[in-house]
């Protein structure tokens, strides 16, 4: 690998971008310029309107190992380090307005399950491996904690926390880190399908359930009821709303669907 050749690696096909981290070398750990490159990635998708999904891969056995250690000592001279960039890449992921889907077929460690966890969906193989060993290097999983406690239960992650041990893609799924683990051979096919199903969502449809979902914890019921009603109509009477309608009278697939003139 050279200077030159890039960390994280775009290809758009279908209406779906692929980022995928391929830095091998060092297990795709979360350097500033594998960062850097990950928030370009992901702000030219979503500046680009044919992209209606964008799925995290990697190259190499591994997903992501976390913060990159080598820099970070290198940096601890000047009383920074780069894992201080990872909340902007987490945020990135989380405010997407389009989906995110995570491909995991490696182990991930500390930082790269908050990418798992920022992503909408995650898919990993059974036997990919997990940890959050931030308590065994002597640090805590702050930054992370901001997507993946919305993800697990409060006894795993007390349990995985504390003890940093290993865990596996089932027991992943299991506790809420990831959607599904599948067999490592079914893990392409299985991603392919759920772009499939994710690509025939209306754009502006799929940004505003993504924004439902990241509401907060409900107060009043009546005036959420009242909220939700009024943005309910707001969506029905949309250009989007008033085609899928009609599609679906007419039973045809949306203009929005890639393909379809």
């Amino acid at each position: 690998m050279t200077a030159a050749d890039p960390l994280v690696r775009v290809s758009t096909a279908a209406g779906v971008t692929t980022l995928t981290l391929d830095s091998p070398h060092n297990r795709n750990a979360l350097s500033t310029a594998l960062m850097t490159e990950l928030l370009d990635g992901l702000a030219a998708a979503v500046a680009d309107d044919a992209v209606r999904v964008v799925v995290l891969a990697h190259t190499g056995p591994v997903f992501c190992s976390g913060a990159d250690l080598k820099e970070t000592a290198a940096a601890y001279a000047s009383g920074t380090v780069p894992a201080g960039m990872l909340g902007d890449v987490l945020a990135a992921i989380w405010e997407c307005p389009k989906p995110v889907l995570a491909q995991v077929a490696g182990p991930a460690r500390a930082g790269g399950l908050g990418l798992i966890a920022a992503a909408d969906l995650a898919i990993c193989a059974t036997d990919a491996s997990f940890a959050f060993t931030e308590v065994r290097i002597g640090v805590i999983p702050a930054v992370i904690s901001a997507t993946v406690l919305r993800r697990l239960s409060p006894r795993a992650a007390a349990e995985l926390y504390l003890t940093g041990e290993v865990f596996d893609g089932v027991r992943a799924a299991e506790v809420g880190l990831v959607t599904a683990a599948v067999p490592a051979d079914e893990l392409t096919g299985a991603v392919r399908r759920y772009c499939a199903a994710l690509v025939r969502g209306a754009p502006g449809a799929l940004a505003g359930t993504k924004g439902l979902l990241r509401r907060p914890a409900p107060g009043d019921l009546r005036n959420e009821l009242a909220e939700l009603s009024a943005l309910s109509t707001r969506y029905f009477l949309s250009d989007e709303g008033r085609e899928g309608v009609l599609a679906f009278r007419e039973k045809r697939p949306a203009r929005w669907v890639p393909g379809i003139e």
